[in-house]
Protein backbone atom coordinates (compact mmCIF):
# COMPACT_ATOMS: atom_id res chain seq x y z
CA UNK A 1 0.00 0.00 0.00
CA UNK A 2 1.44 3.31 -0.80
CA UNK A 3 1.57 5.63 2.18
CA UNK A 4 0.02 8.91 1.89
CA UNK A 5 1.62 11.83 2.73
CA UNK A 6 -0.14 14.95 4.47
CA UNK A 7 0.10 18.02 2.70
CA UNK A 8 2.05 20.92 4.41
CA UNK A 9 -0.73 23.46 3.30
CA UNK A 10 -3.87 23.57 1.96
CA UNK A 11 -5.02 22.15 -1.24
CA UNK A 12 -6.80 24.73 -3.64
CA UNK A 13 -9.66 23.60 -5.30
CA UNK A 14 -11.78 25.99 -7.61
CA UNK A 15 -15.05 24.52 -8.98
CA UNK A 16 -16.94 26.66 -12.02
CA UNK A 17 -20.30 27.81 -12.03
CA UNK A 18 -22.06 29.31 -14.92
CA UNK A 19 -25.29 30.74 -15.72
CA UNK A 20 -28.27 27.80 -16.19
CA UNK A 21 -26.33 24.94 -14.09
CA UNK A 22 -27.88 22.71 -12.28
CA UNK A 23 -27.35 22.98 -8.76
CA UNK A 24 -26.59 19.24 -7.37
CA UNK A 25 -23.24 18.63 -8.76
CA UNK A 26 -21.97 21.95 -7.74
CA UNK A 27 -23.17 21.23 -4.12
CA UNK A 28 -21.55 17.75 -4.30
CA UNK A 29 -17.75 19.50 -4.89
CA UNK A 30 -19.18 22.07 -1.91
CA UNK A 31 -20.27 19.40 0.37
CA UNK A 32 -16.82 17.81 -0.16
CA UNK A 33 -14.38 20.14 -0.27
CA UNK A 34 -15.73 23.35 0.99
CA UNK A 35 -16.79 22.36 4.52
CA UNK A 36 -14.04 22.21 7.30
CA UNK A 37 -12.98 19.36 9.02
CA UNK A 38 -10.90 19.84 12.18
CA UNK A 39 -11.26 15.96 13.17
CA UNK A 40 -8.92 15.38 10.00
CA UNK A 41 -5.17 15.89 11.46
CA UNK A 42 -3.08 18.63 9.08
CA UNK A 43 -4.33 21.13 6.40
CA UNK A 44 -7.73 20.39 4.96
CA UNK A 45 -9.11 21.70 1.10
CA UNK A 46 -9.57 25.47 0.17
CA UNK A 47 -12.48 25.98 -2.35
CA UNK A 48 -13.24 28.76 -4.58
CA UNK A 49 -16.03 28.99 -6.54
CA UNK A 50 -15.53 30.99 -9.73
CA UNK A 51 -16.81 32.60 -12.61
CA UNK A 52 -15.95 34.18 -16.08
CA UNK A 53 -18.56 36.89 -14.63
CA UNK A 54 -17.45 37.18 -10.97
CA UNK A 55 -19.90 38.96 -8.77
CA UNK A 56 -22.88 38.86 -11.09
CA UNK A 57 -25.97 36.75 -10.73
CA UNK A 58 -25.78 33.29 -12.13
CA UNK A 59 -29.45 31.86 -12.50
CA UNK A 60 -29.18 28.15 -11.42
CA UNK A 61 -31.98 25.40 -12.70
CA UNK A 62 -34.67 25.68 -10.09
CA UNK A 63 -35.07 29.28 -9.70
CA UNK A 64 -32.19 31.17 -7.76
CA UNK A 65 -28.67 32.75 -8.39
CA UNK A 66 -25.60 32.14 -7.49
CA UNK A 67 -23.13 34.83 -7.62
CA UNK A 68 -18.91 33.56 -7.88
CA UNK A 69 -16.51 35.51 -5.76
CA UNK A 70 -13.87 34.78 -8.05
CA UNK A 71 -13.21 34.86 -11.60
CA UNK A 72 -11.17 32.33 -13.97
CA UNK A 73 -7.46 34.00 -12.84
CA UNK A 74 -8.64 31.97 -9.42
CA UNK A 75 -9.50 28.70 -11.43
CA UNK A 76 -6.21 28.52 -13.60
CA UNK A 77 -4.32 29.16 -10.54
CA UNK A 78 -5.72 26.03 -8.09
CA UNK A 79 -4.20 22.44 -7.21
CA UNK A 80 -7.50 20.84 -8.47
CA UNK A 81 -9.90 22.76 -10.95
CA UNK A 82 -13.20 21.11 -10.86
CA UNK A 83 -15.87 21.73 -13.84
CA UNK A 84 -19.20 19.94 -12.54
CA UNK A 85 -21.44 20.56 -15.48
CA UNK A 86 -21.50 22.33 -19.33
CA UNK A 87 -24.89 24.19 -19.58
CA UNK A 88 -25.19 23.05 -23.58
CA UNK A 89 -23.25 19.98 -24.32
CA UNK A 90 -23.51 20.76 -27.97
CA UNK A 91 -21.81 24.38 -27.90
CA UNK A 92 -20.07 23.71 -25.11
CA UNK A 93 -17.74 26.28 -22.48
CA UNK A 94 -16.82 30.39 -23.87
CA UNK A 95 -13.58 30.43 -25.01
CA UNK A 96 -12.29 32.12 -22.03
CA UNK A 97 -12.95 28.48 -19.76
CA UNK A 98 -11.14 26.70 -22.38
CA UNK A 99 -8.33 28.88 -21.88
CA UNK A 100 -8.64 28.77 -18.29
CA UNK A 101 -8.07 24.71 -18.55
CA UNK A 102 -5.54 24.53 -20.63
CA UNK A 103 -3.30 27.02 -18.13
CA UNK A 104 -4.67 25.34 -14.65
CA UNK A 105 -3.14 21.54 -16.39
CA UNK A 106 -0.47 23.18 -17.58
CA UNK A 107 0.94 24.60 -14.76
CA UNK A 108 0.11 20.63 -13.03
CA UNK A 109 -3.01 20.94 -11.94
CA UNK A 110 -5.44 17.83 -11.03
CA UNK A 111 -8.88 18.57 -13.48
CA UNK A 112 -11.38 16.96 -12.90
CA UNK A 113 -14.95 17.00 -14.46
CA UNK A 114 -18.86 15.81 -13.65
CA UNK A 115 -21.40 14.96 -15.69
CA UNK A 116 -21.25 17.08 -18.64
CA UNK A 117 -18.59 18.98 -17.25
CA UNK A 118 -16.09 16.07 -19.86
CA UNK A 119 -17.33 18.65 -22.79
CA UNK A 120 -15.37 21.29 -20.95
CA UNK A 121 -12.54 18.70 -20.74
CA UNK A 122 -12.96 17.65 -24.12
CA UNK A 123 -13.02 21.02 -25.84
CA UNK A 124 -9.68 22.43 -23.96
CA UNK A 125 -8.13 18.88 -25.98
CA UNK A 126 -7.60 17.74 -22.45
CA UNK A 127 -9.04 14.28 -22.93
CA UNK A 128 -7.79 13.75 -27.09
CA UNK A 129 -6.55 10.17 -26.55
CA UNK A 130 -8.03 9.37 -23.43
CA UNK A 131 -10.58 6.87 -22.16
CA UNK A 132 -13.26 9.36 -20.21
CA UNK A 133 -16.45 9.16 -19.09
CA UNK A 134 -19.77 11.07 -18.94
CA UNK A 135 -23.16 10.38 -18.29
CA UNK A 136 -24.47 7.87 -20.03
CA UNK A 137 -27.25 10.02 -21.75
CA UNK A 138 -24.31 12.44 -23.51
CA UNK A 139 -21.72 9.50 -24.02
CA UNK A 140 -22.93 8.98 -27.70
CA UNK A 141 -22.34 12.94 -28.25
CA UNK A 142 -18.72 12.93 -26.52
CA UNK A 143 -17.91 10.58 -29.18
CA UNK A 144 -19.44 12.02 -31.88
CA UNK A 145 -18.44 15.77 -31.04
CA UNK A 146 -14.54 13.93 -29.60
CA UNK A 147 -13.25 11.72 -32.00
CA UNK A 148 -9.97 11.67 -30.66
CA UNK A 149 -11.39 10.81 -26.91
CA UNK A 150 -12.12 7.18 -26.30
CA UNK A 151 -15.63 7.64 -24.97
CA UNK A 152 -16.71 4.46 -21.73
CA UNK A 153 -20.43 4.86 -21.31
CA UNK A 154 -20.76 2.07 -18.55
CA UNK A 155 -18.49 3.05 -15.87
CA UNK A 156 -18.70 5.55 -13.09
CA UNK A 157 -15.36 7.54 -13.70
CA UNK A 158 -11.86 7.51 -14.85
CA UNK A 159 -8.46 8.59 -13.16
CA UNK A 160 -5.72 9.43 -15.34
CA UNK A 161 -3.98 11.22 -12.41
CA UNK A 162 -4.15 14.71 -13.87
CA UNK A 163 -7.42 14.31 -15.68
CA UNK A 164 -10.32 12.63 -14.29
CA UNK A 165 -14.02 12.41 -15.79
CA UNK A 166 -16.95 10.96 -13.89
CA UNK A 167 -20.50 9.83 -14.46
CA UNK A 168 -23.56 11.82 -14.00
CA UNK A 169 -24.74 13.56 -10.78
CA UNK A 170 -24.05 11.13 -7.90
CA UNK A 171 -21.31 9.74 -9.85
CA UNK A 172 -19.55 13.07 -9.27
CA UNK A 173 -19.63 12.43 -5.12
CA UNK A 174 -18.04 9.12 -5.64
CA UNK A 175 -15.31 10.44 -7.74
CA UNK A 176 -14.81 13.82 -5.05
CA UNK A 177 -14.54 10.99 -2.43
CA UNK A 178 -12.00 8.93 -4.51
CA UNK A 179 -9.97 12.17 -4.39
CA UNK A 180 -10.24 12.53 -0.75
CA UNK A 181 -9.15 9.32 -0.68
CA UNK A 182 -6.11 9.58 -3.16
CA UNK A 183 -5.14 12.84 -1.04
CA UNK A 184 -5.91 11.63 2.33
CA UNK A 185 -6.17 7.81 2.87
CA UNK A 186 -9.10 5.58 2.99
CA UNK A 187 -9.59 6.56 6.67
CA UNK A 188 -10.10 9.95 6.24
CA UNK A 189 -12.04 9.13 2.93
CA UNK A 190 -14.48 6.65 5.21
CA UNK A 191 -15.39 9.47 7.52
CA UNK A 192 -16.60 11.95 4.99
CA UNK A 193 -18.54 9.33 3.72
CA UNK A 194 -20.02 8.79 6.70
CA UNK A 195 -20.94 12.44 7.58
CA UNK A 196 -22.58 12.16 4.02
CA UNK A 197 -24.27 9.10 4.71
CA UNK A 198 -22.91 7.86 1.40
CA UNK A 199 -21.55 4.17 0.45
CA UNK A 200 -17.58 4.77 1.28
CA UNK A 201 -16.44 3.29 -1.75
CA UNK A 202 -17.80 2.48 -5.32
CA UNK A 203 -15.04 1.49 -7.50
CA UNK A 204 -14.53 3.68 -11.19
CA UNK A 205 -14.86 0.41 -12.82
CA UNK A 206 -18.37 0.05 -11.87
CA UNK A 207 -21.37 0.37 -13.74
CA UNK A 208 -23.64 2.90 -13.93
CA UNK A 209 -27.34 2.19 -12.65
CA UNK A 210 -29.36 2.04 -15.92
CA UNK A 211 -32.16 0.06 -15.87
CA UNK A 212 -33.92 -1.62 -18.48
CA UNK A 213 -37.43 -0.14 -19.71
CA UNK A 214 -40.47 -1.77 -18.66
CA UNK A 215 -43.40 -1.63 -20.24
CA UNK A 216 -46.30 0.51 -19.17
CA UNK A 217 -49.16 -1.22 -18.60
CA UNK A 218 -51.60 0.99 -20.83
CA UNK A 219 -49.26 0.41 -23.77
CA UNK A 220 -48.96 -3.69 -23.01
CA UNK A 221 -49.14 -5.93 -26.07
CA UNK A 222 -48.44 -9.68 -25.80
CA UNK A 223 -45.06 -9.58 -25.72
CA UNK A 224 -44.99 -6.33 -22.98
CA UNK A 225 -47.18 -8.84 -20.90
CA UNK A 226 -45.09 -11.56 -21.06
CA UNK A 227 -42.45 -9.29 -19.72
CA UNK A 228 -44.84 -8.00 -16.66
CA UNK A 229 -44.94 -11.83 -15.91
CA UNK A 230 -41.78 -12.65 -15.89
CA UNK A 231 -40.34 -9.36 -13.87
CA UNK A 232 -43.32 -11.35 -11.23
CA UNK A 233 -41.60 -14.80 -11.57
CA UNK A 234 -37.47 -14.32 -11.79
CA UNK A 235 -36.96 -16.70 -9.00
CA UNK A 236 -38.65 -19.37 -11.60
CA UNK A 237 -36.77 -21.09 -14.19
CA UNK A 238 -38.13 -19.07 -17.42
CA UNK A 239 -37.28 -19.74 -21.22
CA UNK A 240 -37.84 -18.29 -24.28
CA UNK A 241 -40.38 -21.30 -24.88
CA UNK A 242 -41.75 -20.50 -21.58
CA UNK A 243 -41.84 -16.49 -22.45
CA UNK A 244 -42.83 -17.31 -25.78
CA UNK A 245 -46.07 -19.33 -24.35
CA UNK A 246 -47.00 -16.07 -22.21
CA UNK A 247 -47.32 -14.39 -25.40
CA UNK A 248 -49.28 -16.76 -27.40
CA UNK A 249 -46.52 -16.79 -30.30
CA UNK A 250 -44.08 -19.61 -31.43
CA UNK A 251 -40.71 -18.98 -29.54
CA UNK A 252 -38.96 -17.58 -33.08
CA UNK A 253 -41.85 -15.37 -33.72
CA UNK A 254 -41.59 -14.28 -30.28
CA UNK A 255 -37.68 -13.52 -30.30
CA UNK A 256 -38.31 -11.55 -32.99
CA UNK A 257 -41.14 -9.52 -31.90
CA UNK A 258 -39.11 -9.28 -28.86
CA UNK A 259 -35.86 -7.79 -30.52
CA UNK A 260 -37.92 -5.37 -32.16
CA UNK A 261 -39.60 -4.08 -28.81
CA UNK A 262 -36.44 -4.07 -26.58
CA UNK A 263 -33.45 -3.77 -28.79
CA UNK A 264 -31.85 -6.95 -27.20
CA UNK A 265 -33.19 -11.35 -26.95
CA UNK A 266 -35.10 -12.56 -23.95
CA UNK A 267 -32.58 -14.04 -22.09
CA UNK A 268 -29.85 -10.75 -22.27
CA UNK A 269 -33.00 -9.06 -21.01
CA UNK A 270 -33.78 -11.78 -18.31
CA UNK A 271 -30.57 -11.58 -17.25
CA UNK A 272 -30.45 -7.97 -16.71
CA UNK A 273 -33.41 -8.14 -15.13
CA UNK A 274 -32.27 -10.21 -12.71
CA UNK A 275 -28.72 -8.44 -12.19
CA UNK A 276 -31.05 -5.71 -11.61
CA UNK A 277 -33.52 -7.10 -9.10
CA UNK A 278 -30.10 -8.24 -7.35
CA UNK A 279 -29.04 -4.99 -6.06
CA UNK A 280 -31.52 -4.22 -3.22
CA UNK A 281 -30.87 -7.39 -1.82
CA UNK A 282 -27.06 -6.70 -1.65
CA UNK A 283 -27.23 -3.69 -0.30
CA UNK A 284 -30.00 -5.20 2.33
CA UNK A 285 -27.21 -7.86 3.06
CA UNK A 286 -28.17 -10.34 1.53
CA UNK A 287 -25.74 -12.73 1.19
CA UNK A 288 -24.08 -13.39 -2.49
CA UNK A 289 -25.49 -17.33 -2.50
CA UNK A 290 -28.80 -16.47 -1.19
CA UNK A 291 -29.59 -12.89 -3.75
CA UNK A 292 -28.50 -15.17 -6.68
CA UNK A 293 -31.20 -17.75 -5.63
CA UNK A 294 -34.26 -15.36 -5.10
CA UNK A 295 -33.57 -13.82 -8.44
CA UNK A 296 -33.43 -16.94 -10.45
CA UNK A 297 -30.04 -17.63 -11.27
CA UNK A 298 -29.17 -21.26 -10.99
CA UNK A 299 -26.07 -21.00 -9.06
CA UNK A 300 -23.97 -18.60 -7.44
CA UNK A 301 -21.15 -19.15 -10.09
CA UNK A 302 -23.69 -18.05 -12.65
CA UNK A 303 -24.47 -14.88 -10.79
CA UNK A 304 -21.35 -13.90 -10.30
CA UNK A 305 -20.17 -14.60 -14.19
CA UNK A 306 -23.42 -12.18 -15.17
CA UNK A 307 -23.53 -9.80 -12.45
CA UNK A 308 -19.66 -8.57 -13.02
CA UNK A 309 -20.09 -8.71 -16.91
CA UNK A 310 -23.27 -6.38 -16.16
CA UNK A 311 -22.61 -4.18 -13.10
CA UNK A 312 -18.20 -4.37 -13.73
CA UNK A 313 -17.74 -5.25 -10.60
CA UNK A 314 -18.12 -8.10 -8.46
CA UNK A 315 -21.77 -9.42 -6.16
CA UNK A 316 -19.31 -9.44 -3.65
CA UNK A 317 -17.65 -5.86 -3.81
CA UNK A 318 -20.83 -4.17 -4.51
CA UNK A 319 -22.41 -6.01 -1.11
CA UNK A 320 -19.35 -4.74 0.75
CA UNK A 321 -20.02 -1.12 -0.90
CA UNK A 322 -22.74 -0.72 1.43
CA UNK A 323 -21.57 -3.47 4.33
CA UNK A 324 -17.84 -3.26 5.05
Amino acid sequence: MVAVVAPSRPHRVATLVTEGMAPFELSSVVEVFGLPRPEVDGPWYTLDVCSDRPGDPLRMTGGFSVSAEHGLDVLAGADTVVVPAVVDPRSGPGDDVVRALRAAHARGARVVSICSGAFALAAAGLLDGREATTHWQYAGLLAERFPAVSVRPDVLYVDHGDVLTSAGSAAGLDLCLHLVRTDHGPAVANMVARRLVVPPHRAGGQAQFIEAPVVPAEERDDVGGALAWALDHLAEPISVDVLAHRAHMAPRTFARHFARRTGTSPIRWLITQRVQASLPLLEAGEPVSRAAALVGFDSPVTFRHHFTRTMGTSPAAYRKAFHG
